[in-house]
C-alpha cells in the first residue's frame, strides 16, 4: 500500500535530524522551506550542514545518539548509515508516537519525503511511494517546465482577492474565471 499524500503544518512541530552528513544536509534543506524549528544531532557534522545551521540559527548537538534523545520532538529524521541504529530509533519513535523517517530504509518510515516544487504558495509534490526516487526527481523537473513563470505573483493576487471579496457563489465564480483565464494564456 502506498503513502497517503498530506501537507503538514510544521509551525508548532519540533523536528530532530539525527546525522550530520550529505543526506542530513539534503533533508535539512527541504525542511527549511517550511520551518526552522529543527535541531541537529550527530557525532560529527560536515561543513555544509554547519553553515546552514548557523545561517538559520539552528541548534546542533555534537554527540552520538542515545536512547531517549528523541523525547520532546514531534518528528525525527534518521539520516545515518547504520541500518540497525535506524531500526532501533524507528522502533523507539513508534513506541513514543513520534513520526519517523529513516533515509533509505523505507521499512522504518512513517512518512517519506516526496520530490517537490515550491514557488511561493504553490507546492506540488511527487511520490513513487519509495519505488523510485529517481523517477520522482525527473518527473518533478519535467513538471517544473510547465509551470507559468509568474505563478507566485498570480497566487498572491488570488489570495488577496479571496480575503477582500465576500464569501459565496459570486466569489467562487469570479475566482474560477480568473484561474481559467490565467491558464488559458
Amino acid at each position: 500500500m502506498g503513502y497517503f499524500p498530506a501537507y503538514l503544518k510544521l509551525d508548532d512541530k519540533k523536528i530532530l535530524i539525527i546525522g550530520g552528513g550529505k543526506i542530513a544536509t539534503e533533508k535539512l534543506t527541504h525542511l527549511l522551506d517550511f520551518t526552522s524549528d529543527i535541531v541537529l544531532l550527530a557525532k560529527d557534522f560536515d561543513q555544509n550542514i554547519l553553515e546552514l545551521s548557523s545561517k538559520n540559527h539552528l541548534r546542533t548537538i555534537k554527540k552520538r545518539y542515545k536512547s531517549n534523545d528523541i523525547d520532546g520532538y514531534d518528528i525525527v529524521i534518521v539520516a545515518i548509515d547504520d541500518i540497525q541504529k535506524q531500526k532501533d530509533i524507528y522502533l523507539e519513535a513508534k513506541n513514543k508516537k513520534i513520526l519517523c523517517n529513516s533515509v533509505d530504509a523505507i521499512e522504518y518510515c512513517d512518512f517519506i519525503f516526496p520530490s517537490y516544487i515550491k514557488k511561493g504558495d504553490l507546492t506540488i509534490s511527487i511520490s513513487t511511494s519509495g519505488a523510485s526516487p529517481a523517477v520522482a526527481k525527473y518527473f518533478r523537473r519535467y513538471i517544473e517546465k510547465l509551470i507559468p513563470k509568474n505563478i507566485d505573483k498570480f497566487l498572491t493576487e488570488m489570495k488577496n482577492l479571496r480575503k477582500k471579496l465576500p464569501k459565496g457563489k459570486e466569489r467562487m465564480k469570479f475566482l474560477d474565471k480568473k484561474a481559467k483565464e490565467f491558464f488559458s494564456k
